[in-house]
């Protein structure tokens, strides 16, 4: 027999086993998966358009790091374009045809991916060549590549392609609302979770040295050549503001992961974080960065998922009410 302890553990469990159910697969709508493709592909795409003056440069066999000299500063050990010259050069295709034309199927990529044309396939397309091109440049790359490359993955796998798409549209107008579906919660999940677990990390580890609270990594952020933007150099008569600005980035890091979940405080975290990386992008020049983290908080946490409810007039008719011809 079971005894009333464990009549108490079973239940228990059965509480938390359903919680966590409801928390991973309870069904949503797939609309903040669709606004983290469209916001994540704009970005890139304006990135791409960027870069592409320098796209030879940058990533050419006579940029700026050449052969061997590039090969040293990589730290991706993973297929380059140069990698890939090396094993189509036997077909004549030279390093320099094959990274136009690596580029092409990348902003063709994204702009399928904006439009949700092929969505999985369109991901999978701007996945590789954005992998590609960040091996090929890896000195050039940064936290704001690192990111758009990791999300670009999760794109290949959850049904951000269900809504605000193409692939949506040409199902037909019976089904152009998109269900709520238990894949869409678990990819949002996925995606919100990760996002927590960045800041929070990153976060700690601004706390876990003196400069975030005693305000050098500020003066460093604002006045290094690499990175200054404006004149801040009379933050060394106010030092208390940049100290001020290193304690709200540590509260701003930290709190992210355990205040973004309530309703109460969610909108303020979201334009708290929307403020943090407006001003790296304004005071360091990072506009990439600015922008992207931005998208990725506002999708993933200020687009409502959970299903709305039906309108009056798709309303089940109640048992009183007549049904219209042919219902």
């Amino acid at each position: 027999m079971i005894g009333p302890i464990g009549i108490s553990c079973r239940a228990g469990l059965s509480r938390v086993a359903s919680r966590v159910e409801r928390f991973a697969l309870a069904p949503a709508s797939a609309e903040p998966l669709a606004a983290l493709r469209i916001g994540l592909a704009t970005v890139l795409l304006v990135q791409a358009a960027l870069v592409a003056p320098s796209l030879f440069e940058l990533y050419g066999p006579a940029g700026i790091l050449q052969g061997p000299l590039r090969e040293a500063f990589a730290q991706i050990e993973l297929p380059g374009i140069g990698w890939l010259a090396e094993r189509l050069g036997p077909l004549g295709i030279g390093e320099t045809s094959l990274l136009a034309c690596v580029g092409a199927v990348y902003v063709l990529s994204l702009a399928s991916l904006l439009c949700g044309f092929w969505t999985r396939t369109s991901a999978l397309l701007a996945w590789i060549t954005h992998r590609m091109l960040m091996v090929t440049a890896d000195a050039t790359v940064y936290g704001a590549d690192l990111f758009a490359n990791i999300f670009l993955f999760y794109l290949v796998w959850i049904p951000s392609g269900v809504a605000l798409s193409v692939d949506r549209w040409l199902l037909g107008p019976s089904r152009a609302a998109a269900e709520p579906t238990p894949a869409a919660r678990l990819g949002l999940r996925v995606v919100q979770v990760h996002l927590c677990i960045a800041y929070l990390a990153s976060g700690l580890e601004k706390a876990s040295g003196p400069s975030w609270w005693n305000g050098e990594a500020i003066w460093r952020s604002v006045m290094l050549p690499e990175y200054r933007q404006l004149d801040f150099s009379w933050l060394a008569w106010h030092p208390w503001i940049a100290q001020a600005a290193g304690w709200a980035v540590l509260a701003v890091e930290i709190g992210y992961a355990f205040l973004i979940w309530p309703r109460l405080t969610r909108r303020a975290v979201i334009v708290a974080t929307a403020l943090l990386h407006l001003g790296i992008a304004a005071f360091m020049g990072l506009g990439v960065f600015g922008a992207i983290m931005p998208v990725f908080t506002l999708a993933a946490f200020g687009v409502p998922a959970d299903p709305r409810a039906p309108s009056p007039s798709r309303a089940a008719p109640l048992p009183d009410q007549p049904r219209a011809a042919g219902g």
